[in-house]
């Protein structure tokens, strides 16, 4: 690029080309680019679930409900939720229903996932079910550079992290004379310390105080279950605050 700029004008076609990183075209060179596209989140993904797999052992859960969902329902705070859940014999239809409430987020992550390069309907069903977080996070900050094995390849990684994690968790449960103590903070933790993170733009900071809000009313309303309550009443102060937004909005503004 430094030759490129001392030819000025006469840079050609040739040298903007030759100037380019190279692409990744085999298959191979794809999957082993989606898995160190994978290591930065990986990283951090494995230590929590070898924290879900020892809270599922200490909570009085049968071993194999570690990998068992992890691999029927892939969302690693939604499965720290649920352990606590089903160990307090919450009814079904309220764990269901919490699923759908926090895992609701994945509908609009749907939008801008690039799903598009995935080829083949069973690839596809995979990509859709392993949409998390972090795949989605990853792929929205570089949008042009995928492709079908790549982001594959990245979503079986992060998939392999939580699960290993997880079974890791449940052999060391296993071997230890007795309880951890402070994993059920786990989840909480996890949602302290994205919390902290949004807090540092004032734009979230009006998503927070409606989130307290709606947990308050919960506690107020429902003692029981004030998370279930306050889940239903942010999404509806959320639908609210959006249409205000929109009716609010200068005319001619784009922004959401």
């Amino acid at each position: 690029m430094f030759a490129i700029a001392c030819r000025g004008e006469h840079a050609t076609l040739a040298d903007v080309t030759d100037a380019l990183p190279i692409p990744v075209t085999s298959r191979r060179d794809q999957i082993v680019a989606g898995v160190r596209d994978s290591f930065a989140a990986g990283l951090g993904m494995y230590p929590i679930g070898i924290a879900f797999g020892l809270l599922v052992v200490q909570s009085g859960l049968p071993w194999w409900m570690a990998p068992g969902l992890s691999i029927a329902g892939f969302a690693g705070s939604l499965e720290l939720l649920v352990v606590g859940l089903a160990a307090a014999a919450t009814p079904l239809a309220t764990i269901a229903l919490t699923t759908f409430l926090v895992n609701f987020r994945h509908v609009f992550y749907a939008f801008s996932f690039p799903l598009h390069v995935v080829r083949g309907r069973g690839a596809r069903v995979y990509s859709m079910y392993a949409l998390i977080d972090e795949a989605w996070a990853v792929a929205a900050a570089t949008p042009e550079k995928w492709t079908g094995p790549r982001l594959l390849s990245m979503q079986l990684a992060y998939q392999a992290y939580w699960v290993s994690g997880g079974l890791t968790g449940v052999l060391v449960a296993g071997l230890m004379p007795g309880p951890v103590e402070g994993l059920e903070f786990a989840l909480c933790a996890l949602f302290v310390t994205l919390t902290l993170d949004a807090a540092r733009s004032r734009r979230e900071v009006p998503t927070m105080l409606l989130a307290a809000l709606s947990f308050a009313g919960g506690l107020a309303v429902a003692p029981d279950d004030a998370l279930f309550v306050a889940m239903l009443a942010f999404v509806a102060l959320l639908a609210v605050r959006h249409l205000a937004t929109v009716r609010l909005r200068p005319a001619g503004d784009a922004r959401a």
